[in-house]
């Protein structure tokens, strides 16, 4: 009963990151489909490379965020579930680090950092969570809050990146 106990004083930080990151990735939906006509077979790497990890990571905090607020968990079974998360979204992240270095579609060092690096280290931090939430430390709380931070807001970056870039691209096929 640890975990339900200790996520009481955190609720309300769930609720505004959850909906954060709910909001934030149905923003991300209108905003393509806005740009659908731009969205051709020619640039699907690039849709794959830089659209659907930010499209994931938003998933990501919105489900974690959901489960924090669920009361039925045990620490284990809560740790369990971040510490899948935390897998799939470090190889992911892993896999998409290596795609942007790799693309000549960006050159800037923001690129690497924003699509590749930070949110693997945000990942690596939902691994650290989990197995202190799993030994039932306090600091696999903060850990947790910290990593979806670091997900939302580098994925805001993202966002934004993209509808900028989106929004240039269309100037110019206009």
């Amino acid at each position: 009963m640890w975990a339900v106990d200790a996520l009481k004083e955190w609720h309300d930080f769930y609720v505004l990151v959850g909906t954060a990151g709910a909001t934030l990735l149905a923003l991300l939906f209108v905003a393509v489909s806005l740009g659908v006509g731009l969205l051709t077979d020619e640039p699907h790497s690039a849709t794959h490379t830089f659209m659907s990890p930010v499209v994931v990571h938003f998933t990501t905090v919105f489900f974690l965020s959901a489960v924090a607020l669920c009361p039925w968990h045990q620490a284990k079974y809560f740790a369990a579930l971040i510490g899948v998360t935390a897998l799939i979204g470090a190889i992911l992240s892993t896999y998409i680090t290596v795609r942007v270095v790799r693309t000549d579609m960006t050159n800037y060092l923001e690129d690497y950092l924003a699509y590749g690096l930070l949110p693997g280290l945000g990942y690596l931090a939902l691994l650290a969570a989990a197995v202190s939430i799993f030994l039932e430390r306090d600091f696999g709380l903060h850990a947790l809050a910290g990593a979806l931070l670091l997900l939302a807001i580098v994925n805001i970056r993202n966002a934004w990146d993209l509808t900028l870039t989106m929004v240039r691209r269309h100037r110019r096929v206009e």
